[in-house]
């Protein structure tokens, strides 16, 4: 189900593929699967279709030659825009080169104002693969930067030029620069890099070609893409013979000063996603009662009993002594505790905390954004960034703990080092309050008795899911508030029990 590998894992899958098959039967695979998708872009008659072919000096430029030599053949109008290599060419490389040299397409020397200038209907993007090192310069970054301004389809081969496979960062950081491309078509397997970090805005919509490659040579993958296949059955039809203490109780810790907005988002988020009954514990003085949802219990944090409810910590929390105090509680229940916000600031400054929490019993659940994951580390934000993979599992078997690590692309990890990365969700969810509307979905599904890591693999999809639909409906990305996720949380929660439940 979605499987994701890492560089090195393609690359014995490549060299276990290649050793069954005739030389040079893998790269022309790729290049009919590429020109394949190609044809599948054209927007009409293949024969007026002006198609650039972008075919750099190593193996993934002889994908392109091969898919260039199909085009052309095809009836496309081909212009191959060719980089030589200071290095010998592979022999499959040679080859794909005599190939295209012989159909009909064109290679050209266009210079990027003449990319600029003249009309394409595609772009093939075959400059650089996995192997890239370093940031993108000289005459490839010219041609990659007139390429993004160009409003035609762009299809990369493998990934686009210029973005790290297993990151999802662009290589040289700040520096470098990639392909924007509308399309991917991926070979062999899937890769964790098109789909987190810049990724999903470099990569567009993700095919995979597997090249018809022996199952036997595919490694047990440690990585998948979110499913509702790997928590959906854990969706149950509500029973006529329940109540509301059938469904959990979830108790929202939080509420600091000047931050009571917080813990009302995710407790109204609890509720909507089906809890039976919900606390808010405010750290300062507690409201009457919620006047949109009365539903909700407000109380002071210190009044409620953390020894028979799911405990939310964090949603506003601040760092006073009495919200440490408050935290070290939730950590010594014997309930699932989901640490969220400032829980995750006070526990980056206690090693102490680190090793309690890591010494429970109960589940927990962490939903650290790249910074909160920083403090926690000991590094910056940019380096969490660089290995959200790498980050997200390492905080998961430091902390035993389910880590949800926020961002496009959110990485899920859990403390055995399995890894799934999310693909719902959208820029809608860049604003306040979205984190809190997360934090008491996940521990409602912890309340309702959801199994640990499926309930964090369903908050995040499910969250993601109602940004999805709202900005499908026309609401957004722009101007969405986190109040908005939570009908449509409801709406997708109840679809996936009568689709999916049991």
């Amino acid at each position: 189900m979605n499987p994701l590998y890492s560089v090195a894992e393609i690359r014995q899958i490549e060299a276990a593929g290649a050793a069954r098959l005739p030389a040079g039967a893998l790269m022309q695979r790729a290049g009919q699967a590429a020109a394949n998708a190609a044809l599948d872009l054209l927007p009409f008659s293949t024969s007026r279709a002006r198609v650039l072919v972008l075919a750099g000096p190593g193996n993934n430029g002889g994908d392109a030659l091969e898919a260039a030599a199909h085009l052309s053949h095809a009836g496309a109008q081909v212009a191959i825009r060719y980089f030589d290599s200071s290095r010998p060419p592979s022999p499959e490389r040679a080859h794909a080169l005599e190939r295209a040299r012989s159909s009909p397409a064109r290679f050209v020397e266009l210079q990027p104002e003449d990319i600029a200038a003249a009309e394409w209907n595609l772009v093939l993007d075959g400059l650089f693969g996995i192997g890239l090192q370093r940031a993108l310069d000289g005459a490839a970054r010219e041609l990659v930067l007139a390429v993004n301004a160009l409003g035609c389809p762009v299809l990369a081969l493998d990934v686009p030029s210029g973005l790290d496979a297993d990151s999802g960062c662009i290589v040289g950081d700040a520096g470098g620069v990639a392909i924007r491309a509308s399309h991917t078509v991926t070979f062999l397997g899937d890769k964790a890099g098109l789909h987190t970090c810049a990724g999903r805005d470099h990569a567009g919509l993700v095919s995979v070609n597997r090249l018809e490659v022996d199952e036997a040579a595919f490694p047990p993958a440690g990585m998948h893409l979110n499913d509702v296949a790997f928590f959906g059955r854990n969706a149950r039809a509500r029973s006529h013979n329940s109540h509301k203490g059938s469904f959990g109780n979830v108790a929202v810790i939080g509420g600091a000063r000047g931050m009571g907005g917080a813990p009302v988002l995710a407790g109204r988020a609890a509720l909507m996603s089906g809890a039976g009954r919900v606390y808010l514990g405010f750290a300062a003085d507690a409201p009457a009662y919620d006047s949109a949802h009365p539903e909700l219990m407000c109380r002071n944090a210190a009044d409620i009993s953390f020894d028979d409810t799911v405990l939310v910590v964090g949603p506003g929390l601040g760092t006073a002594p009495a919200a440490g105090t408050l935290l070290l509680r939730a950590i010594d229940s014997a309930q699932a505790l989901l640490a969220d916000a400032d829980a995750l600031n006070l526990l980056a400054t206690s090693p102490e905390l680190k090793e309690q929490v890591a010494r429970r019993a109960a589940p927990t659940v962490l939903t650290p954004h790249p910074l909160e994951a920083a403090r926690l580390l000991g590094i910056s934000a940019a380096e969490v960034q660089r290995d959200r993979i790498g980050n997200a599992r390492a905080l998961a078997a430091q902390l035993q703990a389910y880590i949800v690590l926020k961002g496009s692309g959110s990485v899920i990890a859990a403390p055995d080092g399995r890894i799934v990365i999310n693909t719902t969700g959208n820029p809608a969810l860049a604003t306040a309050g979205t984190g809190d509307v997360l934090a008491g979905l996940c521990g409602s599904l912890l309340a309702q008795g959801w199994p640990a890591w499926e309930a964090t693999l369903a908050a995040v999809w499910l969250h993601g899911m109602a940004a999805d639909v709202l900005v499908a409906d026309g609401c957004g990305p722009i101007g969405i508030t986190a109040s908005e996720l939570l009908p449509a949380i409801r709406v997708a929660h109840n679809r996936m029990a009568h689709h999916h439940g049991r």
